[in-house]
């Protein structure tokens, strides 16, 4: 059975959240796409007071896509940003999993540039930035694990990430060991010792 460990991209694998990064790169560099800026504003400010779900947001803010060139914007994105991918997962001891809310058009290119070996993200239709289907994110982390991982054939060791919050459920299959990722520093804990009052 292969060995494998999970791991959440955002805050967890770099200091930042890669999705709102890109959309400020983006506007930066191709600034007719800041009008959509207000409205990608309106509905964060709804989300944000709970009015409505971060997928609804998650379905617009990429709205600016068909305006740019895609594939270079994403390759440039990169070309800046690569170095920020924390060294202690270049150096992983097993083969990584990564599971993420992020859009899988910018996710698919930097796992060509430094080769872990599997990704489960956010879809998105390419030409439009439209999300396909639910964000991955919290529970729908484990029902995309369930759903493309063959669970006869991989056995999750460690678990990391960022959010204790928002990633109990992908704790909950490590094996061996959950790491929280704070500031890029991994510190160690067990999962029923840390949540063994919600257990």
């Amino acid at each position: 059975m292969k060995q494998i460990d999970i791991y959440d991209f955002d805050k967890t694998l770099i200091p930042y959240d890669s999705g709102s990064r890109f959309a400020f790169f983006c506007a930066l560099r191709y600034p007719w796409c800041i009008p959509f800026a207000p409205v990608v504003g309106v509905f964060a400010a709804l989300c944000v007071a709970n009015i409505l779900p971060w997928d609804v947001f998650k379905k617009i803010c990429f709205y600016f896509m068909p305006f740019i060139p895609r594939e270079r914007a994403i390759k440039r994105f990169w070309d800046k940003h690569e170095k920020d991918v924390y060294q202690w997962f270049k150096d992983r001891p097993r083969e990584a999993l990564v599971i993420s809310a992020s859009p899988d058009f910018l996710l698919e290119e930097l796992q060509k540039r430094i080769g872990f070996e599997g990704l489960i993200c956010t879809r998105h239709n390419y030409k439009t930035g439209a999300i396909i289907g639910k964000n991955c994110a919290r529970q729908e982390k484990v029902s995309r694990f369930y759903e493309e991982i063959d669970q006869n054939e991989v056995e999750v060791i460690d678990v990391y990430s960022d959010s204790l919050k928002n990633d109990k459920p992908i704790f909950s299959l490590a094996t061996n060991k959950c790491y929280h990722i704070i500031d890029g520093n991994k510190n160690e804990f067990n999962y029923k010792d840390k949540f063994s009052e919600e257990l």
